[in-house]
């Protein structure tokens, strides 16, 4: 009689703490229900293994119950794409927004592409270059193909690391193919449509000879390109080809900044860079975190931190800077335990529905841009929670990208394990 007492007492146990998560999937492609997708409930601290499944129901609802009380992610898979959400805790609503893939859309542009050269130790050019990719298109639909995203690169450059970053979430290593001629590759990685002002974000580090401290660049844009920046220590010298405007920004003193507008693909844009030097990074951290004003980020609390209110800067630019000066780290455990020390006191975005934008760099810098509109100071609790939600979904993508084949084995293995690490430091700070 006891044992059946003590059953019925695991059983009721095991009920209260079950998750329940009920929500309606919504195709934002034709702003219809998205009816006969798969969806699961992930278990982040099992492996990512499926605790239960379901499929969306003609008006695109679904309902799904796990065991314990996570963490979980949800995950609903459209058109052969996943899309996910961190299982909502406390009965919230569990919506998940969707969108049509295609392999080509209208409306995917490349609003900046930057390239920031040093030179390192051993004598080479080291280059980090970035896009910053919209998708606006209308309707909304991802693009997404094994080439979603292609670049041409220096045929001698010798690539270390790349990664993209989906407009909400962190950055993540993803794989590159080479893709026809020398130098040309393409990521096979979803450019989803915007989120408010967020975009997509791929990101190359590579070195090249430099023999004679001295490199010329030919690049190439594969997509129509509002802005090409180049970003140089201010002891190298910057020479444009003839006939290519760059115009001078002076937005940093300690570094030097050269733009050039309405780039087309196939258009012919030269520069030659020479000398030596390397990008102060350890200048750009909060060194004017005290001259923010009201009503709209002062440069302590705009992306950049310690950079000067920008001069005749393209917005742009201005908005990248925090990005393109950060060093954008390609290891998500490093971005994860970078916002873990942050003091609980410091800005963070109020966008509904985001997730914050680290800025992740080898040495400190700031580690969220500030709305321009408004700001909070969050508790250490909800700052706790809030880098949980991003490593949940963090989680996911990693496991998404191994299903998908965009992601080593090894490269999953690594950032699996490093992810659950800082994750279980995380759900400590609960």
């Amino acid at each position: 009689m006891r044992f059946f007492f003590a059953m019925a007492l695991l059983s009721a146990a095991a009920f209260a703490h079950a998750v329940q998560v009920t929500g309606t999937v919504t195709d934002k492609t034709t702003n219809k229900p998205a009816a006969g997708d798969p969806v699961v409930i992930l278990d982040v601290q099992a492996g990512m293994a499926e605790a239960a499944h379901a499929t969306t129901d003609a008006k695109g609802h679904y309902t799904l119950s796990a065991p314990g009380n996570g963490p979980y992610l949800v995950r609903v898979t459209h058109q052969g794409a996943g899309y996910f959400i961190a299982a909502p805790q406390g009965g919230g609503p569990g919506d998940i927004p969707v969108y049509d893939v295609a392999a080509k859309v209208q409306g995917v542009f490349i609003e900046a592409d930057v390239i920031e050269a040093e030179t390192d130790p051993s004598g080479q050019l080291k280059v980090n270059e970035r896009y910053f990719v919209h998708n606006t298109s209308s309707p909304p639909t991802t693009q997404w193909s094994p080439k979603s995203f292609e670049i041409i690169l220096p045929s001698d450059a010798i690539v270390m690391d790349t990664g993209a970053q989906r407009p909400s979430g962190l950055p993540t290593s993803v794989k590159m193919d080479p893709d026809g001629p020398k130098g040309h590759y393409s990521f096979n990685f979803p450019i989803q449509p915007d989120e408010g002002e967020k975009d997509t974000i791929f990101q190359i580090s590579y070195s090249l000879p430099y023999s004679g401290q001295k490199y010329t660049f030919k690049p190439s844009v594969t997509l129509p390109a509002d802005n090409v920046a180049i970003l140089l220590p201010k002891s190298m010298t910057f020479t444009p080809g003839a006939g290519i405007n760059f115009k001078t920004v002076n937005e940093d003193p300690s570094i030097q900044t050269f733009l050039l507008k309405n780039a087309l693909p196939g258009s012919a844009i030269t520069f030659t860079i020479s000398g030596e030097g390397q990008i102060p990074r350890e200048a750009q951290g909060g060194q004017q975190a005290d001259n923010g004003q009201s009503g709209a980020a002062g440069p302590g609390t705009q992306p950049g931190g310690g950079i000067g209110e920008p001069i005749n800067t393209p917005d742009p630019l201005s908005k990248y800077k925090w990005w393109i000066l950060g060093g954008l780290a390609l290891l998500l455990a490093a971005a994860a335990a970078f916002l873990l020390r942050r003091p609980p006191g410091a800005p963070v975005s109020t966008a509904a529905g985001s997730a914050p934008q680290p800025a992740i760099a080898p040495t400190a810098a700031p580690a969220y841009a500030s709305s321009a509109t408004s700001s909070v100071t969050p508790s250490p609790a909800s700052h706790a929670a809030t880098l949980l939600a991003v490593l949940k979904e963090e989680l996911f993508a990693v496991e998404s990208e191994k299903i998908a084949g965009t992601l080593s084995a090894a490269d999953y293995a690594e950032q699996k394990s490093a992810l659950e690490v800082v994750l279980k430091r995380a759900l400590k700070k609960q």
